[in-house]
């Protein structure tokens, strides 16, 4: 009989790399990238697809898509679903098909979406603007860590789009800034379309759109001597390949301001069928690239930049990304978001003491209640939010400050939150006290069963932090949850008399006990 020590040992065999792919619908075209996902979290793309779409013509004219830009774009995907089946990817978590601006302002993007599951089978999310900025992010963070003059610097991080230009101010990886401008190529033409502007008014007429919009990014983003302008985008990938002899194509590459100028007056003199001759370009990158650049090019100016650094990252490259991390919210994405929170609550003056203080027992409380409310990880990032703007209402009026608070966080943008992860948290706030959630509250009769749920959930925490915290003197820090005869015990160790919290908590309980069947004692610590 063989000895268990002659056994020969099984080798390991290695992980084969797991082939993905992320579908682009956006203004202009649809984009397709096929990727694979090493074991380390690595992406390599394999290939890549596009096919002009033009969406966003008539949806920024009309408000609608028509049925002839509907059958197209399920023409399109039913032949990336051929090259799909090749690399054996199938419908599921290895593909993503995202929309954006153009499909996102379609009054009709439901009948949109709806069709083209009937002709492929396959889902599109129509993705809002803080789900662009987060994906970016996860698609230029990479980028920047590797360039030394801007891994320390602020990077003012633009893409004008064919409906919207996404500007994010990085700072040492920090996200300091997020937001989206109403400034596009393509809606800048159907200005000038639906305006009747004149051949030879035409450069003055983007101007004055464009320096509106510029004026309102300068405000935004402040003067500060290391700034760099980051641009990425098609037509600015464009005019960097033709400027630059020694451009790889890939890494971040610095391409002067006054080399753009000249060849952006260049192609503003020309019509699109000459551009189309003489640089190769495709009909509608010769319609959009003059505005892009004019915009570009102005945007370096308003900086007072001698150059802009142009990066070959889009917004497939940080689908991708998002893929090889699952679509968790990472350590570091989740710092961003309570970043841009706290800049949120500073412009309101609020108490951030005592925000952090319930924030922290909010975290505290979620993580050792995980069994009874069985959220996950984002959802505690939303609590954490909500628990350091409850009160940020309270600049506003102090009688009805948790309505307040409703309203500014609902409308506010926070970097990585999306349109309805905002409203949850405004909820979270607004029920920080007074009434319980109830059907007829504005923005909480909308939700959707689980997301209400949700926001009950979180809310009842919530009250348990903020009665934890009434002293507002921060002295409670640590806090044990022990299930007893189906009560919840929470006790306090190193604080001998909690005889105030406990009296906040006979009043900030109630919720807790009406979405979780359990009473709360608060008991001081041994």
């Amino acid at each position: 009989m063989t000895s268990p020590a002659q056994v020969p040992s099984t080798p390991l065999l290695p992980i084969s790399p797991r082939p993905v792919a992320v579908i682009d619908i956006g203004a202009t075209s649809i984009r397709m990238a096929i990727a694979e996902i090493h074991a380390d979290g690595d992406v390599r793309t394999l290939d890549t697809l596009v096919q002009p779409a033009d969406l966003g013509r008539e949806v920024f004219a009309v408000r609608r898509l028509s049925r002839k830009s509907i059958e197209r774009a399920a023409t399109v995907l039913k032949q990336y679903q051929r090259v799909l089946r090749e690399y054996g990817i199938t419908p599921g978590p290895d593909l993503r098909i995202v929309a954006t601006t153009a499909v996102r302002e379609a009054m009709n993007r439901v009948a949109f979406t709806d069709r083209i599951f009937i002709v492929t089978g396959l889902n599109i999310e129509s993705i809002d603007e803080a789900e662009v900025s987060r994906i970016t992010y996860m698609g230029i963070a990479p980028q920047l860590r590797g360039e030394p003059e801007l891994a320390d610097g602020r990077s003012v991080v633009v893409e004008i789009g064919g409906g919207n230009t996404e500007v994010l101010v990085i700072r040492s990886g920090n996200v300091m800034h997020s937001q989206s401008y109403r400034l596009g190529s393509l809606r800048l033409l159907q200005q000038i379309e639906s305006s009747r502007v004149s051949p030879s008014r035409r450069r003055s007429f983007i101007e004055s759109h464009v320096r509106r919009t510029l004026d309102n990014i300068v405000a935004d983003v402040s003067e500060d001597p290391t700034n760099r302008i980051v641009a990425f985008g098609g037509d600015i990938r464009f005019a960097a390949h033709r400027l630059l002899d020694d451009w790889d194509g890939t890494s971040l590459t610095p391409l002067p301001t006054e080399k753009l100028a000249d060849f952006t007056n260049e192609i503003l003199q020309l019509d699109e069928d000459t551009i189309v001759k003489r640089f190769g370009a495709s009909f509608i990158e010769a319609e959009t690239l003059g505005p892009a650049l004019l915009a570009y090019t102005m945007l370096a100016q308003a900086f007072q930049q001698p150059f802009l650094y142009v990066c070959d990252t889009n917004l497939r490259d940080g689908l991708l990304h998002d893929m090889a991390v699952g679509g968790s919210w990472t350590d570091e994405f989740r710092n961003q978001i309570i970043r841009s929170a706290l800049g949120l609550g500073r412009r309101f003056d609020f108490d951030e003491s005592h925000a952090r203080n319930v924030a922290e027992l909010s975290r505290k409380l979620f993580l050792q209640l995980a069994r009874e409310h069985q959220l996950d990880y984002r959802q505690e990032v939303l609590l954490y939010v909500a628990a350091l703007l409850h009160e940020i209402g309270l600049m506003i009026n102090v009688r009805s400050n948790h309505k307040h608070a409703l309203y500014v966080i609902r409308n506010s943008e926070i970097f990585g939150l999306s349109r309805s992860e905002l409203l949850q948290v405004g909820l979270v706030a607004r029920y920080y006290r007074r009434a319980y959630p109830q059907q007829s509250h504005e923005g909480y009769g909308s939700l959707g069963r689980e997301d209400r749920v949700t926001v009950a959930k979180l809310a009842a925490i919530l009250r348990l932090a903020i009665a934890l915290d009434d002293t507002r003197s921060g002295r409670i820090q640590e806090i044990e949850c022990v299930r007893e005869a189906k009560q919840l015990v929470i006790q306090v160790p190193g604080v001998e008399d909690v005889s105030l919290e406990q009296v906040a908590m006979r009043q900030n309980a109630g919720l807790f006990r009406d979405v979780f069947g359990m009473p709360v004692l608060l008991r001081a610590g041994r």
